[in-house]
Formats: structure tokens, C-alpha cells, sequence
């Protein structure tokens, strides 16, 4: 289904926008197998419940809204989405479900954290994603692992600069003494 919807987003932008044509004409105007592929679209489009078309018919208000900028964006990434063999579009519709479950506030944080990896540095970017892709491929127990490293390392951190502001406290005090002292 969400397929479908993605289905009709590429039809929103298959056929050129040529306001002296009619859709019929320039449909006529399509290679066959490009008649033929929007053909399936229409009955995939067809076959959708009544909400689901609403849904799309909301979804596609809210794209011709939004800033031609951003348009271009959504389709870009649609384009791309295209190109995935079907088990990424698979994997990729798998994760987009598993984080629409997630609440509000956690969401909003993976957004916020996913746009500072797209604003850094393009090394930077490449390699937080190669860690990602690192990440994904290791078992439960080297995650773990990993986790348990992280939470060690971030303790002693903690203790360090607990010991710096102990060591700068005690040379106030000492400072203080001596200026008593005089």
C-alpha cells in the first residue's frame, strides 16, 4: 500500500507539466511502455481503499504547499527510493513504519539528530555513516560491547573533570589562604 502511495507521487510528476496539452495528449504522447506503466499505476490507484486515497489525495496537497525548493527535494529522494532494488524499498518502508511507531518526542530527536549529519562536514557525514553501516551489521552481544565501552569511557570522562574541578576548588582555596596569610 505504501507503495501505492509513493506510486502516485511518481504520477504526480510523470507527465510534463505543459499547460497547452491535455492530459490525454500528452499521455498519447508517452512511449508504450510508459502508457503501459502508468496504466498499472492507475488501477494500483484504483484498488486503493477510500481512505488510503485520501490520505494520498492530503499528502499531495501538502507536496504542491510546500516551497518549490523542498518539492524538488521529496522528489529527488522519491526518484532515488525508485532506483532500490525491492527489498531496499522493502527495508526502507520496514524503518519508516518502525519509526512512525516511535513517540512524538523521539522522533523529533532522531529528526534533529539526523539533520546535524546532513549539515556536518561531508567527512564527517561519510564517516558517522560508515559507523552507522558498522553498527547495523553487528550481532546483539558486539553492540553491547560496544555500549558497555561507551558507558565506561563516558565515566571516566565524568570522574576526569570531577578531578579538574576538585583540583582548580583547591587551588582557589589555597589562593585564598595565601592572600589571608599576608
Amino acid at each position: 500500500m505504501r507503495l501505492a502511495l509513493l506510486a502516485a507521487f511518481a504520477l504526480a510528476f510523470a507527465l510534463p507539466a505543459r499547460a497547452q496539452q491535455t492530459d490525454a495528449e500528452r499521455f498519447r504522447s508517452l512511449p508504450p511502455e510508459k502508457q503501459q506503466e502508468l496504466r498499472g499505476r492507475q488501477q494500483e490507484l484504483k484498488s486503493l481503499s477510500p481512505e488510503d486515497r485520501a490520505q494520498l489525495r492530503k499528502n499531495l496537497e501538502r507536496l504542491d504547499s510546500m516551497p518549490a525548493a523542498d518539492r524538488e527535494a521529496v522528489l529527488r529522494n522519491y526518484q532515488r527510493f525508485q532506483q532500490m532494488t525491492p527489498d531496499e524499498r522493502q527495508e526502507i518502508l520496514r524503518r519508516w513504519q518502525e519509526f512512525r511507531n516511535l513517540p512524538p518526542e523521539k522522533r523529533a530527536e532522531l529528526r534533529q539528530q539526523l539533520r546535524r549529519v546532513m549539515e556536518s562536514d561531508p567527512a564527517v557525514r561519510r564517516q558517522l555513516l560508515e559507523n552507522m553501516r558498522r553498527w547495523e551489521r553487528m550481532t546483539p552481544e558486539e553492540r553491547e560491547e560496544i555500549r558497555q565501552r561507551f558507558r565506561e569511557q563516558r565515566q571516566q570522562r565524568r570522574e576526569e573533570r570531577q578531578e579538574r574541578r576538585e583540583d582548580r576548588e583547591d587551588r582557589r582555596r589555597e589562593r585564598r589562604q595565601d592572600r589571608k596569610g599576608q
